[in-house]
């Protein structure tokens, strides 16, 4: 009797897995739900989709050629942007070098060249200096962009940065945040379906991503 019931019980957790499915994400395990929904800034009937990322993760390299891609198929379903998690506070660099290039409308134009220095070149953006550097030999005026970066508005934005994060309860990267409300994770998809390869992993997350978009589309109507 007893091992009848072991059986049961194993059969019972092999069926929750079989069920399992990023195409049916479910709240708690594929996603979370904020505890407190932020307002957003897309307009009409499009799904606002933030990513929050950090210029050296090896997770938010992986995912960004996807990423772009499944950004591209959207179209104007959805309102596409990025925020940079400060990972070492108020003075982060790599934070600071994306808002600048953000207040520079710079940051879509430079976003792939910033992610090939650290990931393709291997040359770590560090420091202030680093960040001045980079940008002279990328082609953007000095002048202009030490004024940038050392402006009131990017330095309050900066300073800032680390509330905006916690705001959305994100503690980690790559974290994405669907209409304000909705928090997912590659991580968390790979938690909620055990198993799925390596390689598989970025197309589940994506396919929480169109799950979620679709769901908050039918909040809409």
């Amino acid at each position: 009797m007893r091992l009848i019931k072991i059986a049961l019980v194993v059969a019972g957790l092999c069926a929750a897995t079989a069920f399992a499915s990023p195409t049916a994400p479910r709240n708690g395990a594929e996603y979370t739900t904020l505890k407190t929904p932020q307002p957003v800034q897309a307009q009409g009937k499009k799904v606002e989709v933030i990513e929050f990322f950090m210029y050296h993760c090896p997770a938010c390299y992986a995912l960004e050629a996807d990423m772009v891609a499944w950004v591209k198929k959207q179209g104007d379903n959805i309102s596409f942007r990025r925020i940079h998690l400060p990972l070492t506070g108020e003075n982060d660099p790599e934070a600071h070098l994306f808002l600048t290039l953000e207040a520079m409308k710079l940051e879509e134009q430079l976003h792939a060249k910033v992610l090939q220095t650290w990931h393709v070149e291997r040359k770590r953006l560090k420091s202030d200096a680093d960040n001045i550097d980079w940008a002279v030999k990328n082609g953007i005026d000095k002048d202009k962009f030490t004024a940038t970066y050392n402006s009131f508005s990017v330095m309050t934005r900066l300073k800032n940065a680390g509330r905006v994060a916690a705001t959305y309860e994100v503690n980690s990267t790559p974290t994405i945040i669907v209409d304000g409300r909705y928090l997912t994770t590659p991580s968390q998809v790979d938690a909620a379906n055990p198993g799925t390869p390596r390689a598989q992993l970025n197309a589940a997350t994506l396919q929480v991503l169109d799950a979620l978009v679709a769901q908050a589309r039918a909040g809409k109507k």
